[in-house]
């Protein structure tokens, strides 16, 4: 089974990364104000990317890396796999 890494922009210009099986699925739960803590306190403004991994470990250590990257980094891989 296929797991995505995807970027949301947020409301102040921070991107949340994060995983999951259907994105548009966790993203609606993001929209409603039911998902991550953060997302909560920083309101989703869009869905920049998703990327395709092949199962939840390779998703999961993907996510790890994307988090550590800065900012300007994030957006430059959300240009290459989504609308950026």
């Amino acid at each position: 089974m296929a797991w995505f890494v995807y970027l949301i922009e947020c409301r102040g210009g921070s991107i949340y990364t994060g995983i999951a099986v259907d994105v548009a699925a966790r993203y609606a739960v993001h929209l409603s104000g039911k998902g991550a803590r953060y997302t909560r306190s920083h309101p989703p403004l869009r869905l920049l990317a998703a990327i395709e991994y092949a199962d939840r470990s390779a998703a999961s250590r993907a996510e790890y890396q994307i988090k550590q990257m800065p900012p300007s980094e994030k957006r430059k891989l959300a240009c290459r796999y989504g609308d950026g």
